[in-house]
């Protein structure tokens, strides 16, 4: 004989995991609570696997401007 979690008496409970706790129960009490969690709750959540990221491209490196030529310029020109 297991003290009900519930009610307090003395009677053959089960253990009963909720919300990563254990209980004892006892049966009486059980039918009760899952009387009043019928309908209620959520749904099972589903396990959802994302795709990877993708890795950005890498740009080929072009040679440095050789000497007396104009430096290359990266971005945006004003817009102004």
């Amino acid at each position: 004989m297991i003290i009900c979690d519930l009610c307090g008496e003395a009677k053959d409970c089960l253990a009963k995991e909720i919300d990563g706790r254990e209980y004892d129960i006892c049966s009486a009490c059980w039918n009760v609570l899952a009387q009043k969690l019928q309908g209620k709750g959520r749904k099972i959540r589903e396990t959802v696997f994302l795709p990877l990221p993708r890795t950005p491209k890498e740009r080929k490196e072009e040679p440095p401007p050789l000497p007396g030529e104009p430096p290359k310029i990266w971005g945006a020109p004003d817009a102004r």
